[in-house]
This record gives C-alpha cells, structure tokens and sequence, in this order.
C-alpha cells in the first residue's frame, strides 16, 4: 500500500540511519507536497462547509434553549446529546455542548445563573472564557443535580477539552459569540 501511494506522488522514500546504530539503514516515507496539499485543501473545505453551517446550528440552539423552562430539562438534554454525537465539526460539536450546558445553567435558581453571568462578562474572550464556562457549571450542575446528572457528561467535557485545542481562531470567536450571545 505504501508503495501504491509513493507512485501516486503521495509519498517519498528516503533511508535513514539511527543515531549511534550500526549496520544498515532503513527505508522511510515521508508525505510529499502534493500530499500535504491535499489535507490541507480537505481541510479548508472542512472549514468552509463548517462556515455554511453555523447559522443554523445556532439558530436551532438558542430556539432550544428558549425553551428550556417551558418544556423542561429532561426533554431539551436528548436532543442535545443526539445533536454532539452527530456534530460534523469540533466547533459544532461545542456549540451544542455550550447549549447543553447553558440548558442546565438555566435551569439553576436566578441568583446562580446571574453570579455566572457576571463572572463571564468579566473575563477575556477567548478560549479562557469558554474553558471557565465549562468548568463553573460542570461544578454547580453536579453539585446542585447530583444523581440526575447525564452520566455521559464527563465524557462529553473530555472530548470537548481535547477538541478545543485543535479549534481555529475563527472557530473560538464564532463559539465566544455565540456564547455571550446566549448566555449574557
């Protein structure tokens, strides 16, 4: 396989010796141009589709959250969770993990919610403010929802955490936006 791809251009062959080894190199592959060309045009369409997206998903997580007190908690957390599994992008993905946890947040007595407002309109954009989000009301929900709390969420803020490292600049103002729209 790896030689199929080296004559489609994909790849380059090349030998290398260890350091302080003895004896016979060994053949390498490293991707070519028109490899990392390729990923990164992948990427750039991945980036553009994700552009395409984003009104809608915000528009069907802030209607959702409008909701939340009329119709309840328990019924608004499916679909959010059915929506993070099937997100088609990480800043997808957090947008409905945001929403996920602004539907608990709202669902905290007024006083909570407001002492949360305020701290976030305090703090820089950025990923420092959606990191504090996260973990502010991870730790209130748990605490005031205990035994009710979704068992995937854990999970969920693992996979947001190590997504949000790999979020473009434009992704992390498009999800602080989105954010302070929501919530503030």
């Amino acid at each position: 396989m790896v030689k199929g791809l080296e004559k489609l251009g994909y790849l380059i062959r090349d030998s290398v010796l260890s350091p302080g080894a003895v004896g016979r190199s060994q053949v390498v592959f490293i991707p070519s141009l028109k490899a990392i060309r390729l990923f990164e045009q992948k990427r750039v369409e991945k980036e553009k589709a994700w552009e395409n997206e984003w009104p809608e998903v915000k528009a069907k997580i802030l209607e959702a959250l409008d909701r939340v007190k009329s119709q309840g908690l328990r019924e608004i957390v499916q679909p959010f969770l059915h929506e993070l599994v099937h997100a088609g992008s990480r800043a997808a993905f957090g947008a409905w993990f945001f929403g996920l946890l602004l539907a608990y947040l709202r669902q905290l007595d007024r006083k909570t919610e407001a002492l949360i407002r305020n701290l976030l309109s305090h703090v820089p954009a950025g990923r420092t403010c959606l990191a504090l989000l996260i973990g502010t009301v991870f730790g209130i929900v748990a605490q005031a929802e205990g035994r009710d709390l979704d068992l995937t969420m854990p999970e969920l803020i693992d996979r947001y955490v190590q997504s949000m490292v790999e979020l473009t600049e434009q992704e992390v103002r498009l999800l602080d936006d989105f954010l302070r729209e929501a919530c503030l």
